[in-house]
C-alpha cells in the first residue's frame, strides 16, 4: 500500500466526540490535520467575537449542526450571511466576516488553503456604530488554533483612548463582545427607523 501520509480514512464523529472539550471560546476552533495543504477545521459555538477577518485564501463553510452566521462588512456597511442547518457558504478572498456562533453545541467545518509565505492574513475591530476601522494587525498565518488568541489579547490590552472610533468617538469595549453587538443592533435599529421616516 502507498504511503499514506494522513493516516487512514477518519472517523468524523468519534473525532468530535474526542475534541468536543476544545472548542471553546473565543474563538472554537480545532483543526484536524496539522500539516496538510488544506486547513480542515471545525469551529463549535458559542463563541465570543467581535474582530473581523481579512482572509486571502477562500474559505468554505459547510454548517452541520446547529445554526450560526457571518456578519460582513461590505461595501461600506454591515450584512449578514445566514448559517443555517445543512448550509453550505463559499467565501471568497478579502471577504471581511465576523463568524458568530450564539448557539451551543453548533459545529461548522470550515475548509482553507495554507497561506504561501508572503501572504498575509488581518485581524481587524470596527466601530459598532459607523463601521469606522479602529484597529488593524496583520500577520503571516501558522496555525489557525494557536495564532488567533494572541492577537486577541494585544487588542484587548489597548487602552480606550487607543480604540475610540476616529470617526464618530464611540469607544469600542474591546473583550467585551456583547456590548459592541448591543451598539451595533441599536444602531441599525436607528437607521431603519431614519430610513422608514424617509420613505
Amino acid at each position: 500500500m502507498s504511503n499514506l501520509k494522513y493516516g487512514r480514512p477518519l472517523n468524523f464523529p468519534r473525532w468530535l466526540a474526542d475534541n468536543a472539550h476544545l472548542l471553546k471560546p473565543p474563538v472554537g476552533n480545532q483543526q484536524i490535520w496539522q500539516d496538510a495543504d488544506f486547513m480542515v477545521t471545525v469551529v463549535g459555538g458559542p463563541n465570543e467575537r467581535s474582530d473581523f477577518h481579512d482572509d486571502p485564501m477562500e474559505e468554505l463553510f459547510y454548517q452541520f449542526k446547529g445554526n450560526a452566521y457571518l456578519l460582513l462588512w461590505d461595501r461600506g456597511r454591515y450584512e449578514r450571511i445566514d448559517l443555517n442547518e445543512g448550509d453550505m457558504f463559499l467565501m471568497p478572498p478579502h471577504t471581511l466576516h465576523s463568524p458568530q456562533r450564539p448557539e451551543a453545541g453548533s459545529m461548522c467545518l470550515v475548509i482553507e488553503r495554507q497561506r504561501p509565505k508572503g501572504v498575509g492574513d488581518a485581524f481587524q475591530w470596527s466601530c459598532a456604530r459607523c463601521g469606522t476601522l479602529v484597529m488593524r494587525y496583520e500577520l503571516q498565518l501558522q496555525s489557525i488554533v494557536a495564532d488567533l488568541p494572541p492577537v486577541y489579547e494585544r487588542f484587548y490590552a489597548t487602552t480606550e483612548a487607543a480604540r475610540r472610533c476616529p470617526q464618530c468617538g464611540e469607544i469600542h469595549p474591546g473583550r467585551d463582545f456583547q456590548t459592541w453587538h448591543r451598539v451595533l443592533a441599536e444602531s441599525q435599529a436607528l437607521q431603519s427607523s431614519d430610513g422608514a421616516g424617509k420613505g
